[in-house]
């Protein structure tokens, strides 16, 4: 069991990096002026995570099978572990941020000369390609944070998308351990992480998404200078991680209200 742990904990941090880094993407396409392009190759990143998160629940959900029939498992330390790969993805995706950015200007070029997805992942896989890719590499540097604090940040909508980040994270973690505690409707609990995410989907398309793309338009009409959309994204990265150090907290809460509200669903 173990090992199991290990690879959902893999595939957690993957589904946060990969999260994390779809906001290079974007800043990429704000500099390149194809945002377009930018943001088909978005969806290509999130997809990946989106994939990651079916095969994490299916697994998941064998962990809590495996608990029910050995009480000295102990779930909730190890659903907490999961939920510590998701802030490490998170630095990680941070970490490798100022790379990414030069990574993902390369696959707009890339991707506006193959004019297909298919023929673009033949040019990027190609030896002289990765080889070079080395050269885009970037350390993260102390003046990044000095320059996300210049000026003061987005609170409300940093407060914002760490709750969203939250409810996101813990979602089906969250159902799962309420659908293992003692009790009627074990199975509509476990279902119930659809109804979590998709509350959280909600929340980020009414009031975060609205104003990323608002700055966006403003910076790719010289209306906003790029040094501040470069800051909401970095401000964004951080409530993220936020958001999931808060998954830990509202982990035991949120299976208790999803074992409250289920019998009047």
């Amino acid at each position: 069991m173990i090992e199991r742990i290990v690879l959902i904990s893999l595939l957690t941090l993957i589904i946060h990096s990969a999260e994390t880094l779809s906001y290079a993407v974007r800043i990429a396409g704000i500099r390149s002026g194809k945002l377009a392009i930018a943001l088909s190759l978005t969806g290509m990143i999130v997809l990946i995570s989106r994939t990651s998160n079916i095969a994490q629940g299916t697994m998941t959900g064998k962990v809590v099978d495996f608990a029910k029939n050995h009480l000295e498992f102990n779930l909730v330390g190890n659903f907490r572990i999961i939920l510590a790969a998701a802030s490490l993805g998170t630095l990680l995706a941070i970490a490798l941020f100022p790379t990414f950015i030069a990574l993902s200007g390369r696959m707009v070029s890339h991707m506006e000369k193959a004019e297909s997805v298919p023929k673009m992942i033949r040019n990027v896989l190609r030896v002289d390609v990765i080889q070079h890719s080395f050269y885009h590499f970037r350390m993260p540097k102390w003046e990044m944070v000095q320059r996300l604090r210049a000026g003061g940040l987005p609170k409300r909508l940093m407060i914002m998308n760490c709750f969203v980040t939250a409810i996101y994270t813990v979602g089906v973690l969250a159902a799962l351990y309420a659908a293992f505690l003692p009790g009627q409707y074990n199975i509509g609990a476990s279902q119930s992480s659809g109804l979590i995410n998709g509350v959280a989907t909600i929340l980020l398309t009414i009031l975060i998404d609205p104003q990323v793309a608002l700055l966006t338009d403003k910076a790719l009409s010289k209306k906003a200078k790029l040094s501040s959309i470069n800051k909401v994204f970095g401000a964004l990265m951080f409530s993220r991680f936020c958001g999931t150090l808060l998954a830990q907290v509202i982990l035991i809460p949120a299976a208790y209200w999803i074992k409250t509200i289920v019998p009047y669903l």
